[in-house]
């Protein structure tokens, strides 16, 4: 389903595909031979989606584009099953796993591997061929790659990198009210959302 949303609709290459479950929503540009297959949702929030020339989008994955922070998905790529990419850089020919995270502000150099439910933390640069294990954390800039078990040291790192205001815009002593208030609001321009004629 092709969706228009803020007054910005979809732009699909003629040789791409897109699955009939699929949501495409605003501001999506969709390159030469990108297949998008069943249940994925590539969503422009008021940030673009770009997706490469041979990139696959599999089922049920998220590719999210926020304001500064679009979602750049490079040429050749494979992003997993249920992987979740949200406001990140993708360059070309990287493989992202099944239930893999990529958080706003991140960078995924060419020819690296995040592996199942691997996390890229926000703002964090993974170096092209570099890989993030199964299960594994990258954060910073440079990433340092840690287990999940390291939850200080990964902490001690992360922390640095404002997740609030990368994010949500906000700083860290925002209430959990305040903040749904604000993201109630902003997600509330779907109300005004319409398909796209496809005819």
């Amino acid at each position: 389903m092709l969706i228009r949303h803020r007054g910005l609709e979809p732009t699909i290459d003629p040789s791409a595909y897109v699955a009939p479950s699929a949501t495409v929503v605003g501001d999506v540009r969709i390159a030469a031979g990108a297949r998008i297959l069943h249940g994925a949702v590539l969503t422009a929030e008021d940030g673009a989606v770009s997706i490469g020339v041979d990139t696959v989008v599999m089922e049920n994955a998220l590719v999210r584009g926020r304001r500064g922070r679009p979602a750049e998905i490079g040429s050749a790529v494979m992003i997993g099953p249920h992987a979740h990419v949200n406001g990140s850089t993708v360059e070309d020919e990287v493989f992202i796993a099944t239930g893999a995270a990529l958080f706003p502000g991140s960078v995924v150099g060419a020819g690296a591997e995040v592996r199942i439910n691997g996390v890229v933390q926000v703002n964090t640069k993974v170096a092209p061929g570099e890989l993030v294990p199964i299960g594994w954390v990258a954060v910073g800039d440079p990433a340092t790659i840690l287990p999940p078990d390291r939850h200080e040291e990964i902490w001690a790192i992360q922390r640095e990198l404002d997740f609030p205001g990368t994010v949500y815009g906000v700083g860290r002593d925002e209430s959990m009210r305040e903040l749904m208030r604000r993201q109630s609001d902003y997600y509330g321009a779907h109300r005004d959302d319409a398909p796209v004629d496809e005819t």
